[in-house]
C-alpha cells in the first residue's frame, strides 16, 4: 500500500498493511536530523502519510518586521527570539472589547489558493491536508490575549460571541474556496487544553466554541471531506460532542494527559487518532529501545483495525536526543 492508501485506510476503520504515520519536528530538531544525515533529502523522502498545507497569501503571512519577530496576516507580531516555532505574541491587536477599526483578512484572495494545483499534483500518493491553524479559541485570544478573552467571556459574552462568529465567517471562507480543489481534509488547530484539563471549562465550550465548531465541521462534512482537530491538552471529555458534530480525527493524543489505549477500545469505532507517541517522557528522556517498544505497542493495540496514524504528541522538541529521533524514525518504518 501507498502512504495515501494507509493513511485512508486509517481513517475508514479498516486495517492497513503497516500503520501509517507522519512524522513532524520542531526546527531545533528538524536541525539535529539535518546536521545528522548531512541534508535535508533523507527528511524529505519520508513515507509520511499526510501532506500538509495553508491557505496563506504569499509576502503577506509571517513577514519578519525585525530580526525573529515575525508579523502573521493578521496583525499579530510573534516573539521568536526563543522559540523559533511559533513564538509569543508581542502586542494584542484588540486592547479594547471592541472589532472597530479592525479588519479580518480577505478569506476568498485567490492567491491564497494558487499553489494548491501543484501541491495536489506534487503530493498526489498522501492523503493532502488543508491546514487551518489558530482556528477559534487560539484566534481569539492571539487577538485580545488569553487573560482578557477568559474574562470576556464572563463579563462580555457579546462581544465574545461578535469576534467568535468574524473568526467563524472568515474560516468559512476558506473551507469554501479549499474544497474547490480536491483536498482530502481539513485540519483545525485549536487548542483547548492544559494538563489538568479545559482551559475555558466544559460550560463555556459549550457555549461558545461547540455552535461554531459544529458549522466548520459541518461545511466540510457536506463536501464529503475528513475533519481533524488538533488541540493539546487534557480535553478527551469533548470526545462524544466532538464526534456528534462530525470530528473524524483527533491529535495530538497525548498520552501525558489521557489513557490512550483506553480511548481507543472506547471511542475508536468513530475516531481515528493520530499522534500518541510521548514528547513529554519517552522522546527526550527515554531510551532508544523504550521509543522502538513504545511506537511497536502503539502500532499494534491502537491501530489495530486502522483508526491510528502513528505519530509524535506534538512536533518533536528541540530537547530530544539524535539517538531517539532515529529511534522513531526506524520504529515507525518498521512498525506492524
Amino acid at each position: 500500500m501507498t502512504p495515501r492508501e494507509r493513511g485512508l485506510a486509517a481513517l475508514e476503520h479498516r486495517q492497513p498493511d503497516q500503520t501509517p504515520f507522519s512524522l513532524g519536528f520542531t526546527v531545533p530538531a528538524y536541525q539535529k536530523l539535518v546536521t545528522y544525515y548531512g541534508s535535508e533529502e533523507p527528511l524529505r523522502a519520508l513515507d509520511n502519510c499526510l501532506a500538509a498545507t495553508e491557505a496563506k497569501v504569499p509576502g503577506e503571512a509571517w513577514v519578519e518586521v525585525k530580526p525573529d519577530f515575525w508579523r502573521d496576516e493578521f496583525g499579530v507580531v510573534w516573539n521568536r527570539t526563543i522559540d523559533k516555532d511559533i513564538g509569543n505574541v508581542e502586542f494584542y491587536q484588540l486592547p479594547e472589547r471592541s472589532l472597530a477599526g479592525y479588519t479580518f483578512p480577505d478569506p476568498h484572495d485567490p492567491r491564497r489558493f494558487a499553489h494548491f494545483p501543484q501541491f495536489l499534483q506534487d503530493h498526489a500518493d498522501r492523503v493532502t491536508v488543508c491546514n487551518i491553524g489558530f482556528s477559534l479559541f487560539e484566534r481569539a485570544w492571539t487577538l485580545r490575549g488569553m487573560e482578557n478573552l477568559l474574562i470576556d467571556m464572563v463579563e462580555a459574552p457579546a462581544f465574545v460571541d461578535e469576534l467568535l462568529d468574524a473568526i467563524t465567517e472568515y474560516n468559512l471562507g476558506i473551507i469554501e474556496e479549499a474544497l474547490r480543489f480536491p483536498i482530502d481534509v481539513v485540519m483545525f488547530g485549536d487548542d483547548w487544553g492544559s494538563q489538568r484539563g479545559l482551559i475555558m471549562g466544559p460550560e463555556k465550550w459549550r457555549r461558545f466554541l461547540k455552535p461554531r465548531l459544529e458549522r466548520m465541521y459541518g461545511a466540510v462534512k457536506q463536501a464529503g471531506r475528513y475533519v481533524f482537530i488538533h488541540s493539546c491538552g487534557a480535553v478527551a471529555e469533548l470526545f462524544p460532542e466532538l464526534i456528534a458534530i462530525g470530528l473524524d480525527c483527533f491529535n495530538p493524543f497525548q498520552p501525558e494527559v489521557m489513557d490512550v489505549y483506553a480511548l481507543k477500545r472506547e471511542f475508536g469505532r468513530d475516531l481515528t487518532f493520530y499522534g500518541g507517541v510521548s514528547t513529554q517522557r519517552t522522546l527526550p528522556y527515554g531510551t532508544p529501545a523504550e521509543v522502538k517498544r513504545e511506537v511497536h505497542r502503539l502500532c499494534r493495540e491502537v491501530g489495530h483495525n486502522g483508526g491510528y496514524i502513528c505519530a509524535p504528541a506534538h512536533a518533536v522538541p528541540g530537547d530530544v536526543p539524535v539517538e531517539n529521533l532515529l529511534a522513531l524514525i526506524d520504529a515507525v518504518q518498521s512498525a506492524p
